[in-house]
């Protein structure tokens, strides 16, 4: 049933059964559902709003709507908490379409192409945040291994505030053995570490650069960091293992960021 706009708030309106899961990948949270809208508009299979008035909610499916979203249903809370299994969903889910995962190739390919890439990162707030940051900061493309990272789930994505519907990603099959592959190209690969002897800063970012952030706890394993060209430390900011996973990402995007401002400037 679509959402007819002009309802008024104080009435019930009708409810659909929360659609199945084949109908695609699940997101939820207000601003996750909005730039998935946003960037998928009418290839959105459904977005799903609390059947509870509320103004931010109501702005929210007339936006979906007016992006030609075909299915704008009005479900009972607890059918959405059942539907977002523990994830917070603010009154609002949708059924998108799959994410597009970059070849290692296309993702890195570009002369200036700049990358993130995430040994064992296994926490889905903190994935879903690097991936915000890396949209915010160059557009850089993350890369991360299959078997040892959080996986792409509605808690990394409503995490990501929506960012992973604009993200660059690219899932590899074995992260040291790509970034191996990259740096025989060619590419710099530069491991974060704080106890590493240069500072970032000192490095030149301005070419095919990967950036490594290690996995909370454990850092760099040992077979991603024999694949680096370089160690390097965030210097007189502060200690890599004293920074949010997404903050040290921020930092090391924003100096590669910096560089290629100043190379074009």
């Amino acid at each position: 049933m679509a959402f007819d706009a002009r309802r008024r708030f104080g009435r019930a309106p009708e409810r659909e059964p929360p659609p199945r899961a084949e109908l695609g990948r699940l997101v939820v949270g207000v601003q996750p559902v909005r730039e998935a809208i946003r960037r998928h508009g009418s290839a959105l299979r459904a977005v799903l709003i609390d059947a509870r008035p509320s103004p931010k909610l109501e702005a929210l499916a007339r936006f979906a709507t007016d992006q030609k979203v075909a299915r704008v249903s009005r479900l009972s809370r607890g059918e959405l908490d059942s539907l977002s299994h523990g994830v917070a969903h603010q009154g609002a889910a949708a059924y998108a379409p799959e994410l597009e995962l970059l070849p290692l190739e296309l993702a890195m390919g570009a002369d200036d192409a700049l990358g993130l890439a995430l040994d064992s990162l296994q926490d889905p707030q903190n994935f879903g945040a690097v991936i915000r940051s890396a949209v915010a900061l160059g557009a850089a493309t993350v890369i991360w291994g299959e078997h040892a990272s959080a996986p792409l789930t509605p808690a990394t994505f409503r995490a990501s505030a929506g960012a992973i519907e604009h993200a660059r990603l690219c899932r590899v099959a074995s992260l040291h053995e790509a970034l191996a592959g990259l740096r025989d190209e060619g590419v710099a690969v530069i491991g974060l570490e704080p106890t590493a002897p240069k500072h970032l800063g000192s490095l030149d970012l301005t070419g095919r650069t990967v950036l490594v952030l290690g996995g909370e706890g454990e850092g760099l394993g040992r077979a991603v960091r024999r694949t680096c060209t370089e160690l390097a430390t965030l210097g007189g900011l502060a200690t890599i293992d004293s920074l949010n996973a997404s903050v040290a990402a921020g930092i090391a995007l924003y100096e590669g960021l910096r560089q290629r401002l100043k190379s074009k400037g």
